[in-house]
């Protein structure tokens, strides 16, 4: 059984985020992305929600908000989350935490904001739960709902800790979640998608389901990213989709892109109009804002820039690349590109050899991602090397690029213009009329009734992008390089609005709303720790010990939010007011928590409810025992030192300049700094250490982003701590040219068109694009599949959002009996986890008996007689009644018996013996190896063994065995080419179950 569920990402859909839930034979559930649009609306994962206590584990596919954007918030909101195994490639991991540590530190919205079952409660504030639901703010009032604390750095990195990574082609068998059924032998297998680096392709196999989930994928190389494997990956020239991939039992593939054309030329063609649009602008003094993500195509679009000012830096004297300047802003871009550099083996082929290039010519692996030592000439310089491209990282450094006058080019975050810098950007250079906005992505939203949805949560990229379509104002025509025209549509001084979001303090009466939430939310987990019994009595002691806690309330109250809202569910609502639970829901809590109350009736009472509440603290420790604060050791001098150093310090401060919330102060208000408070940044909020993997993966641009005291850092941020949502209404007249180049990185209607007949799928369902661009393609599979199949509707799905879909392999199945002659005959041979026979026999009709021999038909219908004659005057008639019809009712089961002599020897010189199994070369190697030969690998998926013998594996699986002139003439005399390349074979045929009839 196999069923598929799009949860988002379908049809109809408003956003691209992908979530979709396959359910296996056995209650196996897998949930294939965490997608989240640019709105952050938790409404989004309502659905999801549900899945969460089902789930057997996560596959995550690209590096993007639309595949991983709700990750971080999941975990942090439903405490199951974190127990489900997640599988992913190590640059979607990297890159991953790398995107959302800029979407969380860019958007506001992202941290969501408070629930409103937390602060509509019966003895809430009426007016502080008015202003924290937004129904007192006006359209552009000054008001808006408070928000929740977002994940720090330290919490997104823990949480993609979490995540075990996976390399290409791997076949991987997972654990599943504690609250999962047994997988039963389920394989996952990842293989390079294209469109991003480390993108996936998941193939799972269970059983006889075979699954090839393709959910934005390019087959086209690029300059960054390879191809995607359906015809063997990057540098492979094969003319079949490859064995794993072909003929599945289903595959589900996006079709955005479904109703596009590539551009003629490929990628060359792509990238000179892009630097044709450029010099356009540049050619006029403007500036080109190129809108791109934060860690995934924008290595594409950085690679392809970089490398157009190398070249013109030696090539014609007047090209206007020479004098524009080349910036990179983001919150993250430099970790980014460091992570870059680290990860080059999932690249091209040609990155790579381009690395190897530059190594060589700088005499080693010395200045490896360095640069500073590079600037006399172009060799030597890594492909992430950059000369001409520099990276932005603050808001006031953008600002100082922007406020110069001369011509340059801005890649900034994000593509939808909704948070990052592009926005900014956008403000600073929309009235020049010789600007240039270039976009490199569509945008395609339609509400369900065909309504566009710009009025109600289209962001600056949706608008921008209708204005482009529309060309109401007229397009300028200009002539490119290769005498083509250029395209790019005038805005007209059209006023673009939008509603800009941003965090303030917190008002008197929403600091009262927030610190009921909190305490609402203490009493929650006190009571969830005294239901679940004394497993819980630690966890209980540490929400207890406030003094010894090595971090602010605030903190540690954030990372439970999600635990303790979704316990509250579970609770009467009705009779809790702002600030207590019920008598019932307290138990014997009720003596702590109740003012006059010192009596508590423990009879018929049984475990903590027969004690008294009190918990003694404990103070905090790890493994090495009790944490040692060094500040309290010092020396009287040193003491004296630090004392100063602060005074020095606070004199320093700037009027209005607030302390870091990562600086902590010690007993006497002295800063816990330095080394202490260093070593205090590896703790987590609940006072326990990270694990050594997360304190590895935080970057140095990390680290920097932690303990930053700059002057641009200084302005960038205003303060920290409980904020609320302020809505303004803004607006911006726009004169700047609009363009669009596709570098979306995602297959058109000729690849989708040309692979899917190839890959002969037994079902097809179709996902993740708007309706027209689902029925577009659906329609053009049904003429190419209707050629293997009667009725290709049958076997082309089109879900919507939430429509469960039943996509199990059609097999017919019939029971049948095994006579025991023909089951001592029976010789299996197992195949890893699996044993295989082949039989031949004959199908007999049923006999009228429950036997499965021929002998012991006649033995039991003779008994079955005596006893019915021994009955016939005795009380036993009923039972004898019920015996015969449930002989009856099984006599419907054939038998399969032997064969007569006569028909044996006929059919034993037509049956061929068939080979079962899959043999890696890997693993032929090392039997090889252990068998005294020599083994190894020569060129692309050749083994050469003895130096005699070559061994390949072609697309479809076949082995291959090619032996020398002299091993194939020697034969008589056995030598040692003749020696190998029998003992290569008997090697391969002991791998494989060598099945004949029998």
């Amino acid at each position: 059984m196999f069923t598929f569920t799009p949860l988002l990402g379908a049809q109809y859909s408003s956003s691209r985020a992908s979530q979709s839930i396959l359910e296996l034979d056995g209650g196996i559930k897998i949930l294939v992305d965490v997608g989240w649009s640019d709105t952050f609306d938790t409404r989004d994962l309502v659905e999801l929600e549900k899945h969460i206590p089902t789930l057997s584990l996560i596959l995550l596919t690209h590096a993007t908000p639309v595949h991983i954007g709700a990750y971080v918030h999941c975990c942090r909101t439903y405490p199951l989350f974190t127990q489900i195994p997640v599988y992913a490639t190590s640059p979607v991991i990297a890159l991953g935490r790398n995107t959302l540590q800029d979407l969380y530190a860019s958007a506001p919205l992202a941290a969501t904001f408070l629930p409103k079952a937390s602060v509509s409660e019966p003895g809430a504030s009426s007016t502080a739960s008015a202003i924290a639901l937004g129904e007192t703010s006006e359209a552009a009032g000054s008001t808006g709902r408070v928000l929740l604390q977002p994940p720090t750095t330290e919490e997104i990195s823990r949480f993609f800790s979490l995540i075990q990574p996976l390399k290409y082609s791997q076949p991987h068998q997972p654990l599943p979640s504690p609250f999962s059924p047994p997988l039963n032998g389920l394989t996952l297998t990842a293989y390079n998608a294209g469109h991003t680096v480390g993108g996936t392709i998941w193939h799972i196999q269970h059983g006889m389901e075979s699954i090839v989930y393709a959910m934005d994928w390019n087959q086209a190389r690029e300059s960054v990213v390879a191809g995607a494997a359906w015809f063997g990956g990057s540098g492979a020239n094969g003319t079949e989709v490859i064995e794993q991939l072909r003929k599945p039992s289903a595959l589900i593939c996006s079709t955005t892109g479904g109703d596009k054309f590539a551009i003629s030329g490929g990628r060359k063609k792509r990238d000179d109009l892009l630097l044709d649009m450029i010099r356009s602008s540049l050619a006029k003094g403007g500036t080109v804002l190129i809108p791109t993500d934060t860690s995934a195509r924008v290595l594409e679009l950085a690679y392809a820039l970089e490398h157009s000012w190398r070249d013109a830096a030696t090539g014609e004297k007047d090209d206007v690349l020479k004098g524009a300047g080349l910036y990179l802003a983001g919150r993250k871009v430099n970790t980014t590109m460091r992570l870059a550099r680290s990860m080059l083996e999932w690249m091209d082929e040609n990155i790579v050899r381009e690395f190897e290039t530059a190594e060589g010519a700088d005499g080693g692996p010395g200045q490896r991602g360095g640069g500073q030592g590079l600037e006399k000439g172009s060799k030597g310089v890594g492909p992430f090397t950059f000369k001409h491209l520099k990276t932005v990282e603050r808001k006031r450094q953008l600002e100082k690029i922007l406020a110069d006058q001369g011509p340059k080019v801005i890649l900034a975050s994000d593509t939808s213009l909704a948070w990052g810098f592009a926005k900014e950007s956008l403000r600073q250079i929309a009235e020049g009329p010789n600007n240039l906005l270039l976009l490199t992505e569509s945008f395609r939203k339609k509400a369900p009734d065909g309504q566009d949805q710009l009025s109600t949560s289209a962001t600056l990229g949706d608008t921008l992008w209708q204005w482009y379509e529309e060309r109401r104002d007229g397009v300028a025509l200009e002539t490119a390089s290769d005498g083509e025209l250029l395209e790019q549509v005038h805005s007209g001084g059209r006023e673009l609005t939008w509603t800009e979001v941003q965090r303030a303090p917190l008002d008197p009466g929403e600091q009262l709303l927030y610190q009921t939430y909190l305490a609402t939310k203490r009493q929650l987990e006190d009571t969830s720790q005294v239901r679940g019994g004394q497993e819980h009595l630690d966890n209980a002691a540490d929400a207890l010990d406030d003094g010894s806690s090595s971090t602010s309330s605030e903190d540690s109250d954030s990372e439970q939010q999600g635990r303790i809202l979704n316990f509250s569910t579970s609770l009467a609502h009705a009779s809790r007011n702002k600030l207590a639970l019920s008598d019932e829901d307290l138990g014997v809590n009720i003596l702590l928590r109740r003012k006059n109350v010192y009596d508590y009736d423990v009879r018929g009472k049984k475990g903590r409810e027969r004690m008294f509440p009190y918990v003694a603290p404990r103070k905090k420790g790890d493994e090495y025992g009790e944490f040692i604060r060094p500040e309290e050791y010092l020396r009287a001098e040193e003491r004296e030192e630090i004392d100063m150093q602060q005074r020095r310090a606070d004199a320093q401060t700037k009027l209005g300049q607030k302390r870091r919330w990562d600086e902590a102060t010690g007993p006497a208000g002295r800063s816990s700094g330095g080394a202490s408070g260093r070593k205090r940044q590896q703790l987590t909020q609940d006072g326990q250490r990270l694990d050594s993997s997360v304190a590895d993966d935080l970057s140095l641009a990390d680290t920097a982003d932690i303990a930053v005291s700059s002057e641009d850092e200084a302005v960038d941020q205003v303060f920290e701590g409980p904020a609320k949502a302020v809505y303004t209404k803004e607006s911006i007249t726009i004169n700047a040219r609009i363009a669009f180049v596709d570098f979306m990185g995602l297959h058109d209607k000729r690849s989708l068109e040309m692979l899917i007949p190839l890959i002969q799928p037994q079902k097809l369902i179709l996902v993740g694009g708007m309706e027209e661009e689902t029925s577009a393609l659906a329609a053009a599979c049904k003429k190419h599949l209707a050629t293997s199949t009667e009725d290709a509707a049958a076997i082309i799905f089109t879900p919507v959002n939430g429509e469960l879909i039943d996509a199990s392999v059609d097999t017919n199945a019939w029971l049948v009996k095994l006579s025991n002659s023909l089951v001592r005959r029976l010789k299996w041979q197992h195949v890893r986890s699996l044993g295989v026979v082949a039989l031949t026999a004959q199908l007999r009709g049923p006999d009228g008996t429950n036997e499965t021999d021929g002998t012991d038909a006649e033995d039991a219908g003779k008994k079955m007689k005596q006893i019915q004659d021994e009955s016939a005057s005795s009380a036993v008639t009923p039972i004898i009644d019920n015996v015969v019809k449930t002989g009856d009712k099984s006599d419907v089961i054939p038998l399969l018996d032997t064969l007569p002599a006569s028909m044996a020897a006929g059919t034993r010189a037509v049956t061929r013996p068939l080979h079962v199994g899959d043999l890696r070369l890997a693993d032929l190697r090392k039997i090889m190896q252990a068998a005294g030969h020599t083994a190894e690998f020569r060129g692309e998926g050749t083994l050469l063994i003895d130096k005699c013998v070559a061994v390949r594996k072609s697309g479809t699986g076949r082995i291959e065995i090619e032996a020398s002139a002299q091993s194939a003439t020697n034969q008589g005399n056995l030598g040692r080419g003749a020696g190998s390349f029998l003992a290569v074979k008997r090697k391969i045929y002991e791998g494989l179950a060598v099945v004949a009839g029998s």
